[in-house]
């Protein structure tokens, strides 16, 4: 089972940047798909970005792209989510989530089957 652990968040001022990281410790599986996801107060949790663990095959929510950048360390188990020009409503809990998903699926949170803690990012204005 695998098990996942965000870090990163904080508080960032509106126009700035933050990186979060999530480890991974287990039994990883090579048809992994590894994403982000967030959650604002009141609001559902919605699709950020996700990346195949291997072949490095790309998706990304549209209010996110050309800001956000997702990555990988697979040596190092880890998921990186770069995220540069915040905007206050960037501000939610972002998650982690791990599964075997197909591409198409990236954006669906019901096909993920591990999910981390959530970490806190703050964007103030």
């Amino acid at each position: 089972q695998v098990q996942l652990v965000e870090s990163g968040g904080g508080l960032v001022q509106a126009g700035g940047s933050l990186r979060l990281s999530c480890g991974a410790s287990g039994r990883t599986s090579i048809r992994y798909a590894m994403g982000w996801f967030r959650q604002a107060p009141g609001k559902e949790r919605e699709f950020v970005a996700a990346i195949s663990w291997i072949g490095y095959r790309t998706k990304y929510a549209d209010s996110v792209k050309g800001r956000f950048t997702i990555s990988r360390d697979a040596a190092k188990n880890t998921l990186y989510l770069q995220m540069s020009s915040l905007k206050p409503e960037d501000t939610a809990v972002y998650y982690c989530a791990a599964g075997e998903v197909d591409y198409s699926d990236y954006e669906s949170t019901g096909r993920y089957d591990r999910w981390g803690q959530g970490t806190q990012v703050t964007v103030s204005s």
